[in-house]
């Protein structure tokens, strides 16, 4: 919460006789008045000065000798990490933190240029593991965020090049991804780095599918897990953190069957995307089964309607896309009602958001193959226009009534 948040929201409570001009600026005391803009430039110096490095180097690598490679290698890494704890121990935290985000690019900088050097063969991506773990160590050590998203990017990095340049996916790099930056966001509770872990963990799952050959739908069933877990969690806002991704390639999924699925044969969607029944259906009605648990124990029953989205109607023989369409309406309404009943903008943004997009995806696949173009577009355009003014008005009755409520409470 920001300081000027606090201000601009302390002079409606003095002026509505809440707290008096004393208390309020009491509480607006009690606020660090931070310029976060500031405090991100070491950063994004960092980022700057560690991709010039890497570029001057690689422009005159070649005219080095091999020893001073070697000892530049090791100087340039060493420095920045003894930077980084030297900074961060006289209170000057980004700084250090940036010098440390430097000392984690130069170790995998310096691991592929010794590759190189000494014309060393890759049979895995063991070396791009090796650079994520490094990365993970530091995101413990400073506890920071920037250090931690690092190395998430490295781990996805890693398993990219596994599966792009080995054909295979790397079940080392998925589970120290999982075990060392999946336990960090537990403990440190931060729903950002939660959201980034999921939809990483989504990501790996299509990855795995892709290397392995196997069916498309079977990414849906460790992105399930994930959403499982999610709903065993006490935390509510650590729940849908974690359940954001999952729902979204869902959400993703459902806009695709209902724009391209619909014009594939049953024959070819099948072939394509749909695994053996049995095994299929057995996984889902286990991790739904487990859901229900969850939610049953933590009072969270009434979001069992998310479920919607991953019912597999790609067995049906016809009305494929029409379900997947009736779903991405039901599933945004839920939202939105969801949304309403807890007074959570968020909610009612994010469903507003959703239901306008399942809005333009039904608008688009049933008018666009025999309507006028110039007319699809004006027409899809007032639509959009007239959806948007009508949910944004309900938004704010809805809200504002909320607050009246609370207040009269």
């Amino acid at each position: 919460m920001s300081k000027k948040w606090v201000e601009r929201e302390a002079s409606a409570w003095v002026d509505q006789g809440i707290v008096t001009r004393e208390q309020a600026d009491r509480i607006i005391g009690l606020y660090e008045d931070k310029n976060h803009a500031v405090g991100l430039l070491p950063i994004l110096g960092s980022v700057l000065v560690g991709l010039g490095i890497l570029s001057f180097i690689a422009a005159n690598w070649q005219d080095i000798p091999q020893l001073l490679r070697l000892l530049l290698i090791v100087l340039v890494m060493c420095g920045f990490y003894a930077g980084g704890e030297a900074a961060t121990r006289r209170g000057a935290q980004k700084l250090g933190i940036a010098l440390a985000g430097l000392g984690v690019v130069s170790f995998g900088g310096g691991i592929i240029l010794i590759g190189q050097m000494f014309h060393l063969v890759a049979y895995n991506a063991g070396s791009f593991i090796l650079w994520a773990a490094a990365g993970a160590l530091a995101a413990y050590m400073y506890r920071s965020r920037y250090l931690y998203l690092l190395a998430l990017l490295l781990f996805d990095a890693a398993q990219v090049y596994s599966v792009a340049s080995f054909g295979s996916f790397s079940y080392t790099a998925f589970l120290l991804m999982a075990a060392g930056l999946g336990y960090y966001g537990w403990k440190f509770r931060s729903d950002l780095l939660v959201w980034c872990f999921s939809l990483s963990v989504t990501a790996h799952a299509l990855m795995w599918v892709l290397s392995e050959e196997y069916k498309f739908m079977w990414m849906f069933i460790p992105a399930l897990a994930l959403y499982v877990l999610g709903d065993w969690l006490k935390e509510r806002r650590g729940a849908y953190a974690l359940q954001a991704a999952p729902l979204a390639a869902a959400f993703v999924f459902g806009v695709f069957m209902v724009l391209i699925g619909g014009e594939w044969s049953e024959r070819s969607l099948r072939e394509g995307l749909s695994p053996e029944p049995l095994a299929y259906l057995s996984a889902l009605g286990v991790l739904f089964a487990a859901s229900l648990a969850g939610k049953s124990m933590r009072g969270r029953l009434s979001t069992a309607y998310e479920w919607v989205l991953f019912v597999p109607f790609f067995y049906l023989s016809a009305g494929i896309y029409v379900m997947y369409l009736l779903s991405l309406f039901f599933f945004s309404l839920y939202v939105l009602w969801r949304g309403y009943a807890e007074s959570w903008r968020f909610k009612i943004n994010f469903g507003t958001a959703l239901f306008i997009c399942s809005t333009l995806v039904a608008y688009g696949k049933l008018t666009w193959d025999f309507m006028d173009k110039s007319l699809f577009f004006i027409i899809g355009g007032v639509l959009l226009i007239g959806l948007s003014w009508f949910l944004n008005r309900k938004n704010k009755q809805v809200l504002h009534d909320a607050g009246e409520g609370n207040r009269d409470a």
